[in-house]
């Protein structure tokens, strides 16, 4: 019991150094996976069609 009271305070203990990130810092870095997500979303269908059309030119 001795070991998890000890746990508990030490995790405690380090999450006081943590530095929480700012709103504007989550938000601008929510934005950017956002982007980048639909940039490769749109990489990855024009790939997709490319080779689909290029399949069906072979079949």
């Amino acid at each position: 019991m001795n070991k998890m009271v000890q746990f508990v305070k030490e995790s405690y203990a380090e999450l006081r150094k943590v530095v929480w990130p700012s709103r504007d810092d989550v938000i601008s870095s929510v934005k950017v996976v956002i982007v980048s997500t639909l940039i490769i979303a749109g990489v990855l269908g024009l790939v997709d069609v490319v080779l689909l059309l290029g399949v069906q030119a072979i079949f």
